[in-house]
């Protein structure tokens, strides 16, 4: 006969490998660093400010950056104080099934899942080209893109089935030589500024004005994406509770400053009359092309090395939330229980870090054989795999966000809890209706987004993307409710449910309560 002890153990365990992420790994600093390295700081100076000066022509992209501060910053109070209330991997769909039921979660769960993982794909893309092209630069050897890549995917695969707190490591290192590098160019382009002088003009709301400025703020708002990352981790830290919140706050304060100030440091430096055709005529070298004037070669090259780098930290720090997505849905039933395991010897989300790897290499692969195009050409599929997947990925999370700050008014109104949390349900009804907005512009002017034409199938297609994975997610839960009650019951309740299920397995059923006559 099977033991209670036996049970639980065999509930625990696959293969030596347990189905609760290990404790106390991360502390706030590390946690800290892990979610701001995935909005990769220098990659957003270098790439997306001048390509939000130079695609939608808007001198006030700065302000832009304090707008969003201020959206996020309400989005954060009720999504931190969910993290308080909920500790799981899942962090997105599991708020979302908390407060709008198992259907939406599983919904949430496919949305999350695609969204993320596109954003991390995108990045293979420019990773490869730009490291290929310091190769050809520095080396004079020439080399395609999707060699590097693929050497990024498996960096990226290595370190992810290693332990947490070694990859805090990595990125906390490389965010901060980022940071500082960023500094260093605002110091020079400060003391050595355009044309006009130090100028204030891109903080005057007149600077908004345009055709481009639903695609500018879709731009800008992926450059704050990594901040909710914060909850992904809440059963890996000590004191959740505390420091999910805390974190959660300084990332999208410190995002907010940050890319405010070095946005309109490179308006500054260029002049804001010359930005928005430096931007044009130099694209993403723009932020170079300014440090060398100033700086020279060898700080310039350094920034540049540090680019790439900070690419692969972004790479690893999606890589990881994907994992553990993949963990907690393979822990509640919504994939197979294999992927709910971890390594034994790390803690990691040993299948869920396979599953994102090797979907790195079919995308990577797939976008390489479709690649006819000299080296170097500017148009290669590479440069529309960054393009169109960060996009499409930015409008994911969007969705995500708005949908979660509609489960925080759900989840506490439904608990009684209105007059204590008001305030945080205000915020939330506030951001949700801020990010649809952002969201019906973005949409609507995808194209631009693309740089395509106006009549191109792409411009609904590859939103349409995110619809799909909605559609699949809502089916699918619909599938379970019907099918699998009890795992549509489960959705949401990650470690919470499998601690109920291993006390269960080792003590039996619980007696049912004494009445009286």
């Amino acid at each position: 006969m099977t033991t209670g002890s036996t049970r639980a153990r065999e509930i625990s365990t696959f293969k030596g490998q347990d189905r609760a992420l290990r404790a106390g790994r991360i502390g706030m600093t590390g946690l800290l660093l892990s979610v701001v390295a995935a909005s990769a700081p220098m990659m957003v100076v270098a790439g997306v400010m001048p390509t939000t000066y130079a695609v939608m022509g808007i001198v006030g992209q700065p302000l832009l950056f304090v707008i969003l501060g201020v959206v996020l910053t309400l989005f954060s109070f009720g999504y931190a104080e969910m993290s308080r209330h909920v500790h799981n991997a899942g962090a997105f769909y599991a708020y979302i099934a908390r407060g709008l039921g198992g259907t939406a979660g599983a919904a949430a769960s496919v949305l999350a899942l695609v969204a993320y993982s596109t954003m991390q794909f995108g990045i293979y893309g420019i990773f490869g080209f730009e490291v290929a092209g310091l190769i050809d630069q520095h080396l004079d050897v020439r080399v395609d893109w999707w060699i590097p890549a693929l050497v990024g995917v498996v960096l990226v695969s290595v370190l992810g089935w290693l332990k947490i707190d070694l990859n805090v490591k990595v990125l906390g290192v490389l965010l901060l030589i980022e940071v500082l590098l960023v500094s260093v160019f605002a110091v020079a382009g400060l003391g050595d500024p355009g044309p006009e002088g130090v100028s204030l003009h891109a903080f005057n709301p007149d600077t908004l004005t345009g055709a481009g400025l639903g695609t500018a703020l879709c731009f800008c708002i992926a450059s704050f994406t990594g901040f909710e990352q914060s909850p992904v981790y809440a059963e890996e830290t000590s004191r959740p509770q505390v420091v999910v919140a805390r974190v959660m706050f300084l990332a999208v304060g410190f995002a907010a400053l940050f890319f405010a100030f070095s946005s309109w440091v490179l308006g500054v430096a260029a002049g804001p009359s010359e930005v928005v055709a430096t931007a044009q005529a130099q694209g993403p070298g723009m932020l170079f092309g300014l440090t060398e004037d100033r700086l020279g070669t060898a700080v310039t090259n350094t920034m540049h090395v540090f680019y790439v780098t900070g690419m692969f930290a972004a790479m690893l720090s999606f890589h990881n939330v994907v994992a553990r997505y993949a963990f907690a849905m393979g822990r509640e039933g919504l994939l197979p229980a294999a992927f709910g395991r971890t390594n034994k010897s790390s803690g990691a989300p040993a299948y869920g870090s396979v599953l994102q790897s090797v979907l790195s290499l079919v995308v990577v692969a797939g976008f390489a054989l479709s690649d006819d195009k000299p080296f170097g050409d500017p148009t290669t599929p590479v440069l529309h795999l960054f393009t169109w997947a960060g996009n499409v990925g930015a409008l994911g999370v969007m969705a995500l966000m708005a949908t979660a700050s509609i489960a925080v008014i759900a989840f506490f109104v439904r608990r009684g809890a209105t007059r204590v949390h008001l305030p945080r349900i205000i915020c939330s009804g506030l951001s949700a209706v801020a990010l649809a907005v952002i969201m019906v512009y973005a949409v609507k002017d995808f194209d631009v987004l693309l740089q395509a034409d106006p009549d191109s199938a792409l411009r609904w297609l590859l939103p349409g993307v995110m619809g799909l994975a909605v559609v699949i997610g809502i089916g699918y839960g619909l599938l379970l409710r019907a099918t699998r009650p009890e795992v549509h019951r489960g959705i949401g309740k990650g470690n919470e449910a499998f601690q109920l299920e291993k006390a269960a397995a080792a003590h039996g059923p619980a007696a049912p309560p004494r009445t009286t006559a």
